[in-house]
């Protein structure tokens, strides 16, 4: 398996303290580095100054978002970047959810999936380098009806371009797996991911013709290592407040990705008197339905021993990819936690 990691380009931390967090990451030897935005700092600009930094890391967007930029727009970021870093970008592209696209960027989040579609089209096309002339349900490049003529981008990618899509619903992960190089996951259970998700990613991988190996299988978690039970206790029962955000607090009053995901996987009952709770203004009590199972099953959460037992369950479930955020308050935290988790992977390839 690969090793990953995301971040936001501030996250909370000081700016220095996270290009400082990305250059020693790619001394302990991390493949790759996502940059997300989610609602904070944008992914490009940071992903330039991490290429100036660093010399053989992987870099990636996770993710740019659809509708904030039209698709050639996109396909102009990723040239730039895979351009400037000599061939070290992936480009992630994801839909988001309403709360943010609506109520942040004020445009619509109406038939994500065509739209993802046709931006994946538009982007290879771009790469391609002819004349662009796309008429889609979503997007018509020119606009029909005055006097515009297609045109190409004065520049070209010099290396490829890998798409990996992030995707949740089953719909999407089908188009993943038709459309896209690889899958960025969360909320995953390796022991429900067949039913899930890979059932949805080989069917799309069928309609093109492809099997797995065509799909790079990025999946994430936390990963903190705890000395004994007592500190066990302690970090699951802080991830229970995080899970129960993602569960009751993410996307909009209809729609909430993460909280469907976590259905799916045998948790329906929880998930929805999680989001109970939390709509109605109760974050404690929210937090209180997340069971230690549903922590320890969709994190990387343990002892040490605990963590190379899952690692190899990811391993064999299908991830090739594993997406580490490593716990710790100070960077020197951060940084011995990924770097011992950087080891357990490489322990448990190693010994398959």
């Amino acid at each position: 398996m690969r090793t990953a990691t995301t971040i936001e380009a501030s996250g909370g931390q000081h700016w220095s303290e996270q290009a400082d967090f990305v250059v020693e990451a790619e001394k302990l030897g991390l493949d790759v580095c996502w940059v997300a935005e989610a609602w904070g700092s944008d992914a490009p600009s940071a992903l330039g100054y991490y290429a100036a930094l660093t010399d053989r890391m992987l870099l990636g967007s996770g993710v740019l978002q659809l509708g904030t930029r039209t698709p050639v727009a996109v396909a102009q970021i990723a040239i730039t970047l895979a351009n400037l870093s000599g061939g070290r970008f992936l480009l992630g592209l994801g839909a988001s959810g309403p709360q943010v696209i609506e109520g942040l960027h004020g445009v619509p989040f109406a038939r994500p999936l065509a739209r993802m579609r046709e931006t994946v089209e538009i982007v290879r096309r771009v790469f391609d380098g002819g004349r662009l002339s796309y008429q889609g349900s979503q997007f018509s490049i020119p606009l029909p009806g005055g006097d515009a003529v297609p045109m190409r981008l004065s520049t070209r990618p010099e290396h490829p371009v890998p798409v990996h899509l992030a995707a949740l619903s089953p719909a999407m992960l089908r188009l993943t797996g038709e459309v896209a190089d690889g899958w960025l996951g969360t909320s995953f259970v390796p022991e429900g991911a067949a039913g899930a998700y890979f059932a949805h990613l080989d069917e799309g991988l069928a309609r093109a013709g492809r099997n797995r190996a065509d799909l790079d299988v990025c999946q994430g978690a936390e990963v903190a290592f705890a000395p004994d039970e007592a500190a066990l206790g302690a970090l699951t029962a802080r991830r229970k407040k995080e899970l129960a955000f993602s569960l009751g607090g993410m996307g909009s009053a209809s729609t909430n990705f993460y909280n469907a995901a976590y259905s799916r996987q045998g948790w329906a009952e929880v998930a929805a008197e999680v989001r109970e709770r939390w709509q109605a203004g109760d974050r404690d009590g929210a937090a209180g339905l997340v069971t230690d199972e549903m922590v320890l099953a969709t994190t990387l959460i343990g002892t040490e021993p605990m963590v190379r037992r899952r690692l190899r369950v990811w391993r064999d479930a299908g991830v090739t990819t594993v997406r580490l955020y490593p716990a710790g308050t100070t960077l020197h935290e951060r940084l011995a936690t990924l770097g011992r988790a950087i080891e357990l992977v490489r322990e448990v390839d190693g010994a398959s």
